[in-house]
């Protein structure tokens, strides 16, 4: 006989040996599989109920808001869905402590969790009674799930809306404050601008009390009149003059600086009040960080426990566990009776 027949004739003989060993060992295989339906069924309906209730929604875009008031060319659209990279920051906000802390004060899960303060470890035993009934993940859409567990059904559906609620809420008071920052740094440069402008508006002021308003001008114009006192031969209206382009000459360098310094100065200025104006939207604006597809509502059925899962894995493994128990029993009395092992 070849190899392949033995291998096909073992083959067939262990499959038969184990279907004589279930056949013979069938009523206790029967009795643990049906004391553990039985078992399960009692614990399952032990283990406290609880409602679930959803809240689905996408992360908008993170862009600049004052840029699509004051910068000429849209870069960016704040109504488009956000990116991948959106959703998993609006994850790791939904996550954070920041929204833990503010569920557990609104609904006083301290008290509905049953849980006390100041026992030792409480805020331990808090978070992972917290992390087991509430839950956030995306989804293969791209967009985010809340989830969230309560005996019930109107608490769970109103902790998933307001941890929702929360999520945009703490986006926007991140952003805001960073915000906030630059609109301070953009305030203070553009109110030292406005200080050096009136400055130089003063220095500039004196100028003109002096009879400084335009010196280019100015000259060009005595130096014609100049010309035409000596031509018409008066001397002394034309030594009037010479001395008065003298005076003038004086404050030329300090009124040319003046004029160039204030020039920019008021370029400066007007870059500076768009900036301003910008990060000052940005700084307080309330525009939303989430488009919500669906509300949680509160759910008419249980959700956990599944009871006919937990009978039938219950059962399925109480009779793994016989047949390997009682198969390592039956192969120990095999090598006893052989003398393999006393």
């Amino acid at each position: 006989m070849s190899d392949q027949e033995n291998n096909s004739s073992n083959g067939n003989m262990d499959s038969t040996n184990l279907l004589v060993f279930m056949f013979n060992w069938r009523w206790q295989l029967i009795a643990i599989c049906f004391a553990a339906a039985v078992i399960s069924a009692i614990a399952s309906f032990v283990i406290e109920e609880k409602f679930k209730s959803n809240v689905v929604m996408f992360a908008a875009t993170q862009h600049s808001i004052g840029e699509q008031f004051y910068e000429e060319t849209k870069k960016n659209d704040l109504l488009e869905f956000g990116e991948k990279e959106d959703a998993e920051r609006l994850l790791q906000i939904l996550n954070s402590d920041r929204i833990r802390s503010k569920i557990i004060s609104r609904f006083d899960l301290w008290v509905h969790y049953e849980i006390e303060p100041s026992e030792a470890g409480a805020n331990t035993l808090m978070q992972k009674e917290y992390e087991s009934n509430v839950s956030s993940r995306m989804t293969r859409f791209g967009s985010i799930e809340i989830e969230v567990l309560d005996k019930n059904n109107e608490k769970a559906r109103d902790m998933a809306n307001a941890i929702a609620f929360l999520a945009d809420s703490v986006a926007n008071e991140i952003r805001n404050n960073r915000a906030m920052d630059a609109f301070k740094y953009a305030e203070e440069s553009l109110n030292q601008v406005k200080n050096e402008i009136t400055t130089m508006e003063d220095s500039l002021g004196v100028l003109h009390n002096l009879g400084v308003f335009d010196y280019d001008t100015q000259i060009e114009g005595l130096n014609e009149q100049y010309g035409t006192a000596i031509v018409k031969g008066e001397p002394s209206r034309a030594q009037q003059i010479k001395e008065q382009m003298e005076n003038i000459s004086l404050y030329a360098n300090a009124f040319n600086k003046l004029t160039t310094l204030l020039e920019a100065a008021y370029d400066r200025e007007a870059i500076l009040k768009k900036r301003y104006d910008l990060m000052k939207i940005d700084a307080t604006s309330q525009l939303s960080s989430t488009f919500v597809v669906d509300y949680a509502a509160a759910s008419d059925k249980k959700a956990y426990p599944v009871r006919w899962l937990i009978v039938a894995m219950s059962t399925a493994s109480a009779f793994v566990f016989s047949v390997i128990f009682i198969l390592l029993i039956e192969n120990i009395r095999r090598l006893k009776l052989t003398g393999e092992i006393s």
